[in-house]
């Protein structure tokens, strides 16, 4: 057989060879360094013997697929640490990841000084030095070997793997799991290693299924690189907002009032009435939106002819019995229905479309509360939501304009390159989830392709991600921890005007149904606000800071001269605080940098003679003394720009 290597080179042999022993017949070094093979671009066991032609490559710790192989057989001999440290926890899945790996066992919530008895045991078990061997079994000898050593989850796994499913295990020393592998030779190649924390997890995902509790960990070649990560996970943890946003006071949560019902504190509520304002008058002002106001709660007929009660009741709150009470009410989960009566109150024309409603919308849905996190998983809610309702031939152009607003809002909040986009499709294999048929589904999700592409941005396809009456452009970011969450949405429908008997009188006097494009344009506040706290470290751009300009008087002399400057700044509706406290103004100006505010103002008896403040700012330190109208004209403009400045040096 001939094996052709990565630089275009080849090897023959005539008999079969395992990864393992052709890296050895490359190089000894290679093949200690080895932690997989890739055979057809396939990531394979060293195990796994060759006998045909095939491409090969050798992966090592410095590829992403080797590390990740690495990762995966740490999280075996983590889970024979638990195993052997907490001998009735029961195992569940183990895979790598992205960042490590994790194992998700039955048991009661792990502490870290816990996690620090796994680490020791983990060391031992790697220290003993153990191979890791392949072997498969037939189903029913599976299922009897993992129902004899207790482990449910894994029985329930081998339950479900296909009937034609070759079901293979890998053992080390006394401990044997479930799994295809690939691993490393043995139990030595992993070099070093960290358990980081610990939080619950539904087993498979499903809130009805029971709670289990998982380990994160990860794992490295060298030192330098475990240290380098470990740095970087407690630099993000001073980022996420869940403890940034309490901390710089914008939102708290309180258990007698419920979770994912965060309250958002004045500066909080603030920054995000600022961001209210600015999409609504960009939106009616700019895009060619009318605004509606539509009720919090409808019954539950209104549901039910737009699907949503057939489709999505279970992440709704209701309010009533079916069973018991006459009227049923439930919590809007959307405000698309409420928008397409307001369209049916009058007959429209063909002339006038398209029409376009926005709406800030306080929606509600019943979110698992394992799922729940700070301000990006929260059960109420506030979107920049809209309606369009549009000719069948208008449908590519509303699209395009559309994404050019979502576009717009990302860029002036400086969030344009955090994103990706993706083209959610639905399930064709769960035709019961959706309206239409095969024909409606290709139909759309082409024209949204279409938009994408001619857009000029990379894009994921997602089958099953969406919504049961249309196809979506998706825009998605990350949290600091690498969490995917959608921002911005915009969805393609042209089935539910069929639901709601909504139509349009052509140009033949006709009646036709109108398409109705469902989108955000920044879309949820209270993740946006999650984002940027996140973004930016709580050093917003000034326009949408809670307190744009601090006063600082040198002494209560000059706070009189201080209020006045403060009037004056708030009369051009710069948000200004002034600090009158009898402090010491290096005390004072520590306490404006630590709140991270763009502006100081510090004020005497000279800036009081001459009508003039001392400007320092988180951008560039002292600016100097300015005539007090002079930082007003600057500031303001930098408000009105909305110009995200960057700082010029550490302060």
């Amino acid at each position: 057989m001939k094996v052709m290597l990565k630089d275009g080179s080849a090897k023959e042999y005539d008999s079969a060879r395992s990864v393992y022993e052709i890296a050895l017949d490359i190089s000894e070094g290679l093949a200690r360094a080895a932690c997989a093979g890739q055979v057809d671009g396939e990531v394979v066991d060293l195990r796994t013997v060759i006998d045909k032609d095939c491409s090969f490559n050798i992966l090592t710790a410095n590829d992403p697929e080797g590390l990740r192989v690495i990762r995966h057989t740490c999280s075996h001999v983590m889970a024979e640490a638990v195993k052997r440290v907490f001998p009735a926890a029961k195992l569940a899945i183990g895979p790598s990841i992205d960042t490590g790996y994790y194992y998700d066992f039955e048991h009661e919530p792990f502490s870290r000084e816990d996690l620090d008895k796994i680490e020791a045991e983990m060391k031992k078990i790697i220290k003993e030095g153990h191979k890791l061997e392949r072997y498969t079994l037939p189903r029913e000898e599976a299922i009897q070997f993992m129902e004899e050593k207790g482990e449910p989850y894994k029985v329930e796994l081998i339950r479900d793997l296909p009937k034609d499913a070759e079901i293979s295990f890998y053992s080390q020393g006394d401990f044997t799991d479930l799994c295809a592998g690939p691993h490393l030779m043995s139990t030595k190649g992993i070099k070093v290693f960290k358990l980081t924390s610990s939080s619950g997890a539904y087993w498979r995902g499903n809130s009805d299924n029971a709670m289990l509790q998982r380990i994160y960990g990860t794992a490295f070649q060298k030192k330098e690189e475990l240290a380098e990560y470990l740095e970087y996970l407690e630099n993000i943890k001073l980022r996420d907002h869940n403890k940034l946003g309490r901390e710089m006071e914008l939102f708290t949560t309180v258990d007698v009032v419920g979770q994912g019902l965060p309250l958002l504190m004045p500066k909080g509520a603030k920054m995000i009435q600022t961001m209210q304002r600015w999409i609504e008058d960009l939106e009616d002002n700019e895009w060619g939106y009318v605004r509606t106001k539509t009720p919090f709660m409808a019954k539950s007929d209104l549901y039910k002819i737009s699907g949503h009660w057939d489709h999505y009741k279970e992440g709704m709150f209701v309010l009533g019995d079916e069973e018991r009470d006459k009227e049923v009410f439930a919590l809007r989960p959307m405000t698309c229905p409420f928008q397409y009566y307001v369209y049916k109150a009058s007959q429209h024309s063909y002339r006038e479309l398209p029409l376009r409603y926005g709406e800030t919308s306080t929606l509600f849905r019943n979110e698992d509360s394992g799922e729940m996190h700070g301000l990006t998983r929260v059960r109420q809610f506030t979107i920049s939501e809209g309606h369009l309702i549009i000719r069948p031939d208008q449908a590519q152009e509303e699209l395009k304009r559309c994404l050019d607003l979502a576009v717009y809002c990302l860029t002036t909040l400086g969030l344009q390159d955090e994103v990706t986009y993706r083209l959610s499709k639905w399930d064709p294999e769960n035709k019961e989830k959706y309206l239409g048929d095969e024909e409606y589904w290709e139909s759309t999700q082409s024209k949204i392709r279409e938009i994408l592409t001619d857009y000029g941005v990379p894009f994921t396809e997602a089958d099953g991600e969406a919504a049961f009456y249309g196809p979506k452009i998706d825009i998605q970011a990350k949290n600091v921890y690498g969490k995917e969450d959608t921002m911005i949405t915009i969805q393609l429908d042209c089935a539910i005007a069929e639901n709601f008997d909504m139509y349009y009188i052509d140009q033949n006097g006709e009646k036709v149904r109108p398409y109705i494009i469902h989108r955000t344009s920044l879309g949820c506040y209270e993740r946006t606000l999650a984002w940027l706290i996140e973004k930016y470290e709580g050093k917003f751009p000034t326009w949408l800071c809670p307190e744009q300009v601090r006063v600082l008087p040198i002494s209560d002399k000059y706070e009189e001269y201080a209020k006045k400057v403060q009037a004056q700044l708030r009369k051009n509706g710069v948000l200004a605080e002034v600090d009158g406290r009898s402090e010491k103004i290096g005390f004072k100006i520590r306490e404006a940098r630590l709140a991270k505010l763009p502006y100081m103002l510090v004020v005497g008896g000279q800036e009081e003679t001459d009508g003039t403040v001392s400007v320092r700012s988180r951008f560039a330190g002292d600016e100097g003394v300015k005539a007090l109208d002079v930082f007003i004209e600057q500031i303001c403009k930098e408000i009105r720009t909305k110009e995200i400045r960057k700082e010029e040096k550490e302060q």
